[in-house]
């Protein structure tokens, strides 16, 4: 068995923290993470993951039985299968899911002020682009003129020389 590692108490840690901690390189954590998808806690936005003291000691144990028994990866998820209690709830959530609808009605709260906003802009007045609507007619009846963009210019084959200011074209150089 290896030496116990000391491990700092917090609720979350960082994939360098853990492999400071378990003393593993970064793309070990990551082939550990493909292999056993329930180390670690995946953040939407593709934001990195975060580690449970739990999902520490998971990969304390999942190096050992590679590094010190010698098992494959393969050998080491089927073990830790047969090790690991079908319902572990020792670790708590790492967010508070009981405040969901009280959260649900924030959201409410604050769609319903932004739809009033949206109503509020694109009203009579206030110019109809500003809330994505078209621009055929403003507010006093008066038509708008469409612009359009400048057509630009032809551009030279990739190849092509150009001349500089000063120079003649070839045929009245000769």
């Amino acid at each position: 068995m290896t030496t116990p590692v000391k491990i700092p108490k917090r609720t979350a840690y960082k994939a360098a923290d853990v492999c400071t901690i378990v003393e593993v390189q970064p793309y070990v954590l990551r082939t550990w993470e493909a292999e056993f998808p329930d180390i670690g806690v995946p953040q939407s936005d593709g934001r990195a993951r975060i580690y449970r003291q739990s999902d520490i000691d998971k990969v304390i144990r999942i190096k050992e039985l590679i590094v010190v028994e010698g098992l494959t990866l393969g050998a080491a998820r089927r073990k830790l299968v047969k090790e690991t209690p079908a319902n572990d709830e020792s670790e708590p959530f790492l967010f508070d899911t009981d405040d969901g609808a009280e959260a649900r009605a924030r959201v409410e709260e604050v769609k319903s002020g932004l739809r009033s906003l949206l109503e509020l802009l694109s009203g009579p007045g206030n110019g109809a682009t500003a809330a994505g609507g078209s621009a055929a007619g403003s507010a006093d009846g008066e038509s708008v003129a469409e612009t359009t963009a400048p057509v630009p210019a032809k551009k030279k084959a990739a190849g092509a020389r150009q001349p500089s200011r000063g120079a003649k074209p070839a045929q009245e150089r000769a």
